[in-house]
């Protein structure tokens, strides 16, 4: 193995740069597939191993009915019926191509505890149990093989407190399958889920943690590794350890390589930071990305009677993003099958058909200097700020920029040959707007400059549905 270019201490680790080709891809998507999916009940379908076991809520109540009390049918008890009979990872991957994602790939492992890849190091996992197939292998082949980046999900860390090891009744509590349900501990009832000072993962448990990842690592080589809230519980040694290895390895194979995480799980100035369903009101110096769901809601894994958003609503999340420096990484949820449905495949391929006519206003763009302008206002910034969620209009404007050219996506459709003013590009310079055209649109729209800003007067019909790219050609 060549000298190590990174040492695993975060002043060392924060000198790795984000790689171009996330820069410049800006739209990914990932899958919360796995054992969750084959009782497919919601809210959130992937909490249902966590809410099964918990009286009082709605999975607990489904499970009872549908399953029996899960004192006689635990969560393991759904493996054998996780039969992934209808997976086709190139059918997977040609749709993620399809819809204009620039990487893509699956959770690895969700808080569940069961590994998604044919693993050594747990032996509840997809290759030995179930669809008896290397998941994750099996899609990094596919996606790589489309020219997109291969990226992996890691939520395992809250496997610590997912389950209630406490209740004696339950499987949970059983050591025979700590290799599920993570280590038995603190069986006095701790408090419910997340940090507690008083119930700190073992080192047994955190060496596992980094195994897992690590083992992952060297037999896929994911371009990217995005990390879910439970990163921020784990002591912080093993974190520099596992991401050291992971940029050194890149730094050998000779790959651009970059991990996504949440709030302040690892210091500032250091790899994407996410925002799970939500993002930025305003423009911002650092890079950041949004994961959220194709469903309403935030359902992350299939769940019966699921609903979705609209087109026009996942796209303007796109074109929002880019223009205050982040990326969009959009989750779907496949049927236990392993059908993605139907629903979500339209949406997918809607957005990939708006993406073949405008996607030159989102990939390889930077942001400019001003995001956008309209009277549409986001009241709330961050994560978990969806429900909040406003809905444009054709006054609303967002701008990126790549070489000379400068884009303003409309966000409506103003009208045939109307005549709009934006506003902010009032600040270009006399002679400075060489041309002005609308992508999917033949020839140069009229247009003139003014004290009030830049006047264009829309083609006698749209070019598309969605959202609107003018494209203005500067010195």
């Amino acid at each position: 193995m060549s000298k190590n270019v990174y040492e695993p201490y975060w002043n060392s680790l924060r000198l790795h740069p984000v790689p171009r080709w996330l820069d410049e891809g800006k739209f990914g998507i990932y899958t919360h597939w796995g054992v969750y999916s084959v009782p497919a009940c919601g809210p959130n379908g992937s909490w249902y191993p966590y809410n099964m076991y918990r009286e009082g809520t709605q999975q607990y109540e489904y499970h009872v009915q549908h399953y029996g009390h899960p004192s006689k049918f635990g969560y393991k008890d759904f493996i054998p019926m996780f039969k992934a009979e209808k997976f086709d990872p190139d059918e997977w991957a040609e749709l993620f191509k399809a819809a204009g994602a620039r990487f893509a790939g699956p959770v690895a492992e969700h808080h569940d505890g069961f590994s998604m890849w044919d693993s050594d190091v747990n032996e509840w996992n997809a290759a030995r149990m179930g669809p008896q197939r290397d998941i994750v292998g099996e899609l990094e082949k596919a996606i790589r093989k489309r020219g997109m980046k291969f990226m992996v999900a890691f939520h395992h860390a809250e496997n610590w407190w997912f389950y209630p090891h406490w209740r004696k009744e339950f499987d949970v509590s059983n050591p025979k399958y700590s290799g599920l349900y993570g280590p038995i501990h603190n069986q006095d009832a701790p408090p419910d889920f997340g940090w507690d000072d008083q119930d700190l993962p073992s080192k047994e448990f955190l060496e596992k943690w980094k195994e897992k990842i690590r083992e992952v690592v060297d037999k896929y080589r994911p371009d990217l590794i995005w990390f879910d809230f439970g990163l921020q519980y784990v002591q912080e040694k093993y974190k520099r350890e596992i991401i050291a290895y992971y940029f050194n390895r890149a730094s050998e194979w000779n790959m651009g390589v970059t991990v996504c995480y949440k709030d302040h799980s690892v210091p500032p100035g250091f790899g994407v930071v996410d925002y799970e369903l939500g993002r930025e009101s305003e423009l911002t110096y650092h890079r950041w990305i949004t994961d959220t769901d194709i469903a309403i809601g935030g359902r992350w894994s299939y769940v019966y009677g699921i609903e979705y958003k609209s087109t026009t609503w996942l796209i303007h999340y796109l074109v929002d993003n880019v223009s205050k420096n982040g990326y969009l990484l959009l989750n779907v949820g496949p049927k236990a099958s392993g059908e993605i449905p139907e629903q979500a495949k339209q949406r997918l391929l809607e957005m990939g058909e708006w993406l073949k006519l405008n996607g030159e206003a989102i990939y390889g763009t930077s942001p400019w200097v001003l995001y956008g302008e309209g009277p549409t206002k986001m009241t709330l910034r961050g994560g978990f700020t969806e429900e909040a969620e406003v809905f444009y209009t054709a006054e609303d404007i967002r701008f990126t920029v790549k070489d000379n050219l400068l884009y303003a996506i409309l966000l409506g459709w103003p009208g045939e040959e109307r005549e709009i003013t934006i506003k902010s590009l009032r600040v270009l310079y006399p002679g400075e707007v060489h041309s002005v055209s609308m992508l999917g649109v033949d020839g140069e729209l009229k247009w003139s400059q003014s004290s009030e800003g830049l006047r264009i007067k829309m083609p006698n019909e749209k070019p598309c549905e969605h959202a609107y790219v003018i494209k203005i050609e500067r010195e």
